[in-house]
């Protein structure tokens, strides 16, 4: 072993386990870690954002048929074009297309091993030295772990809860200088369950324009939505900015173990082509993984087949789900929710720590309701918002109403007697 080689292993170990630790699973890891053995009552899991494991969140029956017969074909069985098979990038673009005023085409889809895969392309193409990209606070910390392994600098821009968490433009203005690349939004949101409203994304890209920067749109929750804003693509405002969209069908069809996302560039005007970024993203993806063959076999008939009363029983029942979260959280001491959720899986509630006795923050309320309660919810400080909590509603009804009722029970023990 050459000299110094132990410390060259310490530094890169040191590394990883700084960039790993800001992830909602690193966290969840910790809560679950802290379960009380003893307690014979079910874990009601209020953490993490995959609601397949409940039967009333089942995929698609046409989707699992497409899988099987991609299967059976037995012409699904070799080695993919790194980019993805073309009928799969076909029918993505298709289906994108559906809401978009100008046409997508195969060659601007890139397929990928999940939407985690398609934000570390994006990450790591526009990393150079020198160069920052702006993240959403709140926002998903994925983006943070991808910045740190690829020496990015990142910078955060508030989103604002008394406004809906729309994003505070002023502050991207603000924050961003010549070296900055890209800014980030995620709608419908994750984690604060918002949607954006066609104006707001407008003002969105014209500030991204001004400013000279791309936009990544991370629609991994795209059309969950169920309340009077409707969810609008970010790429119907390509023309004015280029939009790098990540996306898969892992939320909208609850299947978020097959492991099937996208990169899509929307780029009428042929900017990203002109600053070498698509030839990049073909560089990068021909040293990386690519989705299992047969999922993307399955992709066709996956989207082309998936009738409207599917998306239309999740959403009935995430918006029962939401508002039953909204309704509960009012009588809990201590918790407040500022913005009934509109979408996607998640809402933000705020801590008043002065009311409550021998809880330091949001990780120590976490630690110890998960210790007493069995009950798992993901502290604000893993999304960059500390004394805050992030709660997921997409689980069966009754069994979201026992969680709640155990906060409820905790918060009342740890109150402060007047």
């Amino acid at each position: 072993m050459e000299k110094g080689s132990r410390n060259w292993g310490f530094q890169a170990k040191k590394s990883i386990n700084t960039a790993s630790a800001v992830t909602v699973r690193g966290v969840l890891t910790a809560l679950m870690e802290n379960l009380n053995t003893d307690d014979e009552r079910t874990v009601v899991p209020l953490g993490h954002g995959d609601p397949s494991v409940f039967p009333s969140f089942r995929t698609a029956s046409v989707a699992e048929d497409a899988v099987v017969h991609a299967l059976r074909s037995a012409t699904h069985n070799h080695y993919p074009p790194t980019v993805g098979i073309l009928p799969a990038r076909r029918a993505v673009a298709d289906y994108l297309n559906r809401d978009l005023p100008y046409k997508l085409s195969p060659d601007d889809i890139y397929l990928t091993l999940g939407c985690r895969q398609a934000i570390e392309v994006a990450i790591q193409v526009l990393a150079h030295p020198g160069a920052n990209i702006l993240f959403p606070k709140p926002g998903f910390p994925y983006y943070e772990a991808r910045a740190t392994y690829c020496h990015l600098e990142f910078r955060h821009f508030d989103l604002l809860p008394e406004k809906g968490w729309e994003v505070d433009l002023e502050a991207v203005e603000a924050l961003a200088d010549e070296n900055t690349v890209a800014m980030v939004i995620i709608n419908p949101g994750n984690p604060c369950g918002n949607v954006f409203s066609y104006q707001h994304l407008k003002k969105v890209a014209e500030t991204a324009r001004k400013l000279g920067i791309l936009v990544i749109a991370d629609e991994v929750y795209a059309h969950l939505a169920f309340e009077s804003n409707s969810y609008v693509p970010m790429g119907v405002f390509g023309s004015i900015v280029p939009v790098l969209t990540v996306g898969s069908i892992s939320k909208r069809w609850i299947v978020p173990g097959w492991g099937m996302g996208w990169l899509v560039t929307t780029d009428p005007n042929g900017i990203l082509r002109d600053l070498g970024i698509v030839e990049s993203f073909k560089s990068y993806l021909n040293i990386s993984t690519a989705p299992a063959t047969f999922i993307q076999g399955a992709i066709p008939g996956i989207l082309e087949n998936t009738k409207d009363d599917f998306f239309s029983k999740i959403n009935g029942i995430l918006k029962e789900a939401a508002d039953i979260c909204y309704d509960r959280i009012q009588s809990i001491p201590c918790v407040s929710c500022p913005r009934k959720p509109e979408g996607s899986m998640f809402l933000m509630a705020k801590l008043n720590l002065s009311s409550l006795e021998g809880i330091i923050d949001d990780m120590d309320f976490c630690l110890k309701l998960a210790r007493e309660e069995s009950v798992i919810v993901l502290p604000g400080v893993a999304v960059g918002m500390k004394n805050w909590l992030r709660i997921t509603f997409a689980v069966e009804p009754l069994i979201l109403e026992d969680g709640l009722e155990r906060i409820k029970a905790f918060a009342k023990r740890h109150v402060k007697k007047q």
